[in-house]
């Protein structure tokens, strides 16, 4: 039995075991049991290298039928472990009384959003390790001041250390994609919350992104005050300010000192 990709998924098979097992080697040693996740896992590529791993307790998560069924036949020593949903509407607190780290060749069609989740659910989510477009990869590490760099940068580096791992040219997938991938890494920091309000803060990212050309005082008018009005860190882009610089302002529209 074979599963068939399908473009409305985003599917692409991995099929090159080496490359496989590098990603789920890039996880971090437990050193005790741990709940991990895979996101996506099609026809069991990076699974058949999980279950080797005694300390993982693997779950799997798809919204495609086919591998569902698929799977079951081929691990069904995971059972309710394999779970037919998806990951964009999964409660991790209904499977995860604890921490979790997550892995996948994630469906590129969904690949900002499956970020996105992790940042929403930082409390859960200790560890990803994940292939994704090498575009998508590229604005997850980029630093300030590059053209990669915005809102996915600084919200996944307010929360997580992210590393770039490796490129993974078209031809080792099924379908080929038109673009070349990239695994990436993230750990998430020892402290779960920024120093100021974070409510505010994601507000302030969102808006001084969306005008980029704008420099921030322009930007973010509508949370300006008298007093900070004419500080020079408002004559930037947002794209010249770092996580620190994003909190400072937050605290100054917020009076936090």
């Amino acid at each position: 039995m074979q599963v068939r990709a399908k473009k409305h998924l985003g599917q692409h098979f991995l099929n090159d075991k080496n490359i496989a097992r590098k990603i789920v080697d890039s996880l971090e040693d437990p050193g005790a049991a741990k709940d991990v996740l895979e996101v996506g896992p099609g026809m069991g590529v990076l699974t058949d290298f999980l279950v080797e791993k005694p300390a993982y307790r693997i779950h799997l998560i798809d919204i495609d039928r086919e591998s569902i069924a698929y799977l079951h036949k081929k691990y069904p020593a995971l059972g309710e472990q394999i779970i037919e949903g998806d990951f964009l509407k999964m409660d991790f607190s209904a499977y995860f009384p604890d921490q979790l780290s997550i892995i996948g060749n994630f469906p590129y069609n969904i690949s900002s959003q499956i970020l996105f989740k992790m940042i929403d659910n930082r409390e859960k989510v200790e560890e990803m390790v994940g292939m994704f477009q090498k575009e998508v990869a590229e604005r997850v590490i980029a630093k300030p001041g590059t053209k990669e760099y915005g809102i996915l940068s600084v919200f996944m580096q307010a929360y997580f250390d992210v590393t770039y791992l490796f490129t993974v040219n078209p031809g080792v997938f099924n379908p080929p994609p038109k673009v070349k991938s990239a695994v990436i890494k993230a750990l998430r920091k020892p402290s779960l919350h920024l120093d100021c309000d974070e409510k505010l803060f994601f507000e302030v990212v969102k808006l001084g992104f969306n005008q980029r050309r704008k420099t921030l005082r322009n930007s973010l008018k509508r949370f300006m005050k008298p007093a900070i009005t004419e500080m020079e860190i408002f004559d930037l882009r947002p794209e010249r300010l770092g996580v620190e610089e994003f909190v400072q302002i937050t605290n100054l529209f917020s009076d936090k000192s």
